[in-house]
């Protein structure tokens, strides 16, 4: 099975939604929409799925232009952040209820949702109706209509959100699991760049309408061709510097500097823009060679075991996500540290220039 984008766009009003985008899924794969709220995530998957008609493009579906076909006629399933249950219906009905359209034999139906109950561990609950549930137990029961179908399109908007962190942690793993062993091709949509990177598979980084880039998640996430790349996948969203290359020298700002080295030997002279993500902000100088920036601490989030720090770079907004717990006076001045094996070096424009050489030795 194969799923294929072609130029395909969406305008509503005069205001473009998805750009036209080229994309290409194949049989048994996870692929993961990855974006910002508005970053066209749903638009795209509403358009896959034939719920929505695109403004310009085919899709393709195992070879077939299936752009006019009606979502009923299409092999697919999709589950949005919002449970969508059936609330006269019991638990075990809302799950049986599309093997009942496809008329299978009652022997089916019982061990299909049985099967799948126990996987989302409803079986308890299976007479119960999901006005009688809690909000996860509901969303429980809305994944597993969806997986019972063993449709070869399965989408799902956001679909964990509202679980537990147990049960979700549980799901993330095995959802990947389920789909590959079915052989259908699975389009996740998700703001979190860590629940990306637990997904695993593909991703597709999305940002304004477009598809910035698309491949195994660890290269996207290593290796982001764009600083817009490198935004969407870094949460807090990766932090910028303007640093000039001149000769076998890097000069980065409050005067400091860094021999070109490595992949930059040959990259020509002229003004950057050095990235790196939150969690290599340190507060000590641990390696040698490391850059010393004078910033003001602004706000600190203590999240149990680690420190968000929001810092003012000469009125740049960083973010350092610290290990452990430290308490820090606000307002002051705060020295914090860069090892540049951890700065990915992109053009003016936003285009990536070398790779960070941490990221190139993973």
């Amino acid at each position: 099975m194969s799923l294929v984008l072609e130029g395909v766009s969406k305008s509503v009003a005069g205001t473009t939604h998805i750009f036209p985008t080229d994309l290409e899924l194949q049989s048994g794969t996870m692929n993961v929409l990855l974006g910002p709220t508005l970053s066209g995530k749903t638009t795209l998957m509403r358009l896959m799925a034939g719920l929505d008609a695109p403004n310009t493009g085919r899709v393709i579906w195992n070879g077939e232009d299936v752009t006019g076909q009606r979502v009923q006629d299409r092999k697919v399933a999709m589950v949005y952040q919002q449970f969508i249950n059936y609330p006269s219906m019991t638990v075990y009905e809302n799950i049986a209820s599309p093997l009942r359209l496809l008329k299978m034999s009652a022997g089916e139906i019982d061990k299909a949702v049985q099967d799948v109950a126990e996987l989302m561990k409803l079986t308890p609950m299976l007479q119960r109706k999901p006005l009688e549930l809690s909000g996860g137990q509901q969303q429980r029961c809305a994944l597993a209509r969806a997986l019972v179908k063993n449709a070869g399109l399965v989408l799902l908007d956001e679909p964990l959100a509202n679980l537990d962190y147990k049960l979700r942690e549980e799901l993330r793993v095995e959802i990947p699991k389920i789909f590959e062993r079915s052989g259908a091709i699975f389009v996740y949509a998700t703001t979190e760049p860590e629940e990306a990177l637990l997904l695993g598979g593909n991703t597709a980084a999305m940002w304004e309408g477009k598809i910035t880039q698309f491949g195994p998640t660890p290269d996207v996430y290593r290796q982001p061709n764009t600083a817009t790349t490198a935004r969407v996948f870094s949460d807090p969203p990766m932090n910028f510097l303007s640093v000039t290359k001149t000769g076998d020298t890097l000069s980065f700002g409050d005067g400091q500097t860094a021999p070109a080295v490595k992949q930059l030997t040959g990259v020509s002279d002229g003004k950057y823009l050095a990235g790196f993500r939150p969690n290599h902000v340190e507060l000590h100088r641990h390696v040698d060679g490391a850059m010393e920036f004078n910033t003001k601490l602004s706000v600190t989030e203590i999240t149990g075991s680690e420190t968000f720090v929001h810092l003012d770079h000469h009125g740049e907004p960083w973010v350092g996500l610290i290990h452990g717990v430290h308490e820090l006076e606000l307002g002051k001045e705060l020295k914090v540290y860069l090892d540049t094996d951890h700065a990915y070096i992109f053009s003016q424009d936003g285009e990536l220039v070398a790779p960070a050489p941490y990221a190139e030795a993973a």
